[in-house]
């Protein structure tokens, strides 16, 4: 059976990840900062030492990079390349700041843009973090940087994936983003996007 690592699970198990993901073939191991999560691992994206080098063969991380400074990014990536096996890849989704300061560039930064199971998300809780959250006490919640695709996609490739695969869906502020340890073709990224990315 094959493994994933859902970075940043909170609550969630695999049944929130991906049709891909959830799925018998796939074994989850729920790896989060707060231990009142009861994750397998607790940790963090920059130090993710309880996860043994190659040990999984893909991750799974949903909003979880915008909350590290922009400096450390190199370093969460550095780390999932470490814990990836040979043939890994990382399934990634993060808000889409191209499409939020749109938003901005409107005056709505206040406005809902949309209702998640947390409440009402506007603006300005995409570009520094869920406010209600952090006003609970929860400062890991805060957002330390963003991305544009081009800059995530750039990102990956920089720091040695061989191959990366996504986009941005406007409609609903955020990217998704294939990252493949090793390179592929456009063939089989594709194959990865339909188990993996949202119609």
């Amino acid at each position: 059976m094959r493994k994933f690592l859902h970075v940043g699970c909170g609550q969630l198990t695999k049944a929130n990840t991906t049709k891909g993901f959830n799925s018998p073939s796939w074994q989850e191991i729920r790896f989060d900062i707060d231990p009142a999560c009861a994750p397998d691992i607790v940790g963090t994206v920059v130090d993710m030492s309880g996860v043994p080098d190659a040990s999984v063969d893909a991750i799974y991380s949903a909003h979880n990079i915008e909350h590290v400074y922009a400096h450390e990014v190199p370093l969460v990536l550095k780390e999932f390349l470490r814990v990836l096996s040979a043939d890994g890849f990382v399934v990634l989704t993060c808000p889409d700041l191209q499409s939020v300061c749109q938003e901005v560039a409107r005056d709505r930064l206040l406005e809902t843009l949309y209702v998640s199971p947390s409440g009402p998300i506007a603006p300005l809780d995409v570009l520094y973090g869920h406010r209600p959250s952090i006003a609970a006490g929860k400062h890991y919640m805060a957002h330390k940087c963003g991305f544009t695709f081009s800059a995530l996609s750039a990102l990956f490739l920089n720091l040695g994936f061989g191959k990366v695969f996504g986009g941005r869906r406007p409609q609903a502020f955020d990217l998704w983003l294939i990252a493949c340890k090793q390179k592929k073709s456009e063939a089989e990224v594709r194959v990865l996007g339909a188990e993996h990315l949202p119609a």
